[in-house]
């Protein structure tokens, strides 16, 4: 049980400085940013006790979303109420935010620059394997361990997911339902924590619901007067549906977002996109920002930097929201929804089809940086790329295997990794 006696509630200013140090220092993915707070709120700071932070933990990783983010959102919550969740969450968003605004405007200003793509040459190789290192981990996550859905159906809904979004381009949302149904009906019950005798209250959980949702819709009141509305409004219902199906990271959603932001609405190219993960890699924060550079990006491309501010807002806004509106909501009911067996183990389906979309997501990219040259071979309802061989760039796949030596055989951090694969890149501009 919670040892609540020795939890000790913060004043506000230490609690705006202890999360703006995690929010400077969260880089390197989630799990090194949920290490970092358990360090800072568990082990150094008598806030949080064990049991309380492994059980939000828990909850955060079965919502739609960045759970690092979710997580210190919940443990500013747990710490001051309402006040202390926007402050954690806020600050732990908004230093890589900066970043990526300030990296964004650069990037559509020189990144037409011979030099600039030579950089960002080397960076896309790295990408291909971090995104084949997060199909590794995620794999082991979705096929290891007890799980209340067996190894096989895991492997069998991974497989499916993959055909279907990879050679049938079905749209990500319906990947996810379809797994999350089939694990919910397959479920198994065995060893299932009882559940808690009082629910919080469904009245307080409502209200807070709905008065989040109106604050999450207030910005399309504001931009329907906009000269540029249609693409405003196009902009934030994407990234609105973005932010609620994005279970599984945002490696899994960038399958969606690419087919989306690439194919669908034109805004963005699948080189721009190979970019846009490569810089977010490098700032702090959820790597879900990726999608504030696509906002921006795409905005300049319409309206210029006038546009593209607004658009960062947009995004930032839609995408993060919901984040706040989920912990604020759920957070009283963790107890009680860790001890279904059923949403359990659909969460866990969703995690085995999450590895499907990973996969396609390698498999797009690595098209992309290896071959100058792609087509696609049609046939009835299946759609798949295919590279041309006699466009091969071994410069490219040479570099990726450099990325993938220092990554995976040396254990190299994956900034020093990018700032060498850039000046790689760079020096091949003289070759």
């Amino acid at each position: 049980m919670e040892n609540t006696a020795a939890r000790i509630s913060p004043e506000l200013p230490e609690l705006i400085r202890v999360f703006g140090r995690i929010g400077i220092l969260s880089f390197g993915g989630p799990a090194a940013q949920i290490a970092l707070m358990h360090r800072e709120l568990v082990e150094e700071r008598p806030w949080l006790s064990e049991e309380s932070f492994l059980n939000a933990l828990s909850f955060c990783m079965m919502l739609p979303g960045p759970e690092a983010m979710q997580l210190a959102t919940w443990a500013g919550w747990k710490q001051r109420g309402i006040m202390g969740g926007l402050i954690a969450g806020g600050l732990f968003v908004l230093p890589g935010a900066f970043m990526i605004l300030a990296l964004a405007l650069l990037y559509a200003q020189l990144g037409d620059l011979p030099l600039i793509q030579s950089l960002f040459f080397g960076i896309k190789a790295a990408v291909v394997i971090i995104v084949l290192e997060a199909l590794f981990k995620v794999s082991k996550k979705a096929f290891g361990g007890k799980s209340a859905v067996p190894a096989s159906h895991s492997r069998v809904i991974a497989v499916l997911s993959f055909i279907g979004i990879f050679a049938l381009q079905l749209p990500f949302p319906v990947i996810i339902l379809a797994a999350g149904l089939w694990g919910a009906v397959i479920a198994r019950s065995d060893d299932t924590p009882s559940i808690p005798s009082a629910p919080p209250s469904l009245k307080n959980t409502a209200l807070t619901f709905l008065i989040g949702t109106v604050i999450w819709a207030l910005p399309f009141a504001v931009i329907l007067v906009s000269p540029h509305a249609e693409f405003l409004t196009a902009s934030g219902l994407f990234f609105s549906k973005l932010a609620v199906v994005t279970f599984g990271g945002a490696y899994a959603v960038l399958a969606w977002m690419t087919q989306e932001v690439v194919t669908v609405q034109g805004w963005l190219t699948t080189p721009e996109m190979l970019d846009a993960l490569g810089l977010a890699e490098t700032t702090p924060g959820p790597l879900i920002l990726v999608t504030e550079f696509v906002g921006t990006l795409a905005a300049w491309k319409e309206g210029g930097i006038g546009l593209a501010l607004i658009n960062t807002a947009l995004t930032l806004w839609v995408t993060f929201v919901p984040c706040f509106i989920w912990i604020f909501a759920g957070a009283p009911w963790i107890d009680r929804l860790m001890a279904q067996p059923r949403l359990r183990a659909g969460l866990q389906a969703i995690t085995a089809a999450v590895v499907g979309v990973i996969a396609n997501l390698s498999i797009c990219f690595a098209l992309h940086v290896f071959f100058a040259d792609v087509t696609t071979w049609q046939k009835g309802i299946f759609a798949l790329p295919l590279p041309v061989l006699t466009s091969l760039n071994l410069t490219a796949f040479l570099l990726a295997l450099l990325a993938a030596w220092l990554l995976i055989r040396r254990k190299w951090n994956l900034l020093y990794v990018l700032g060498l694969m850039a000046l790689a890149g760079g020096l091949t501009q003289f070759f």
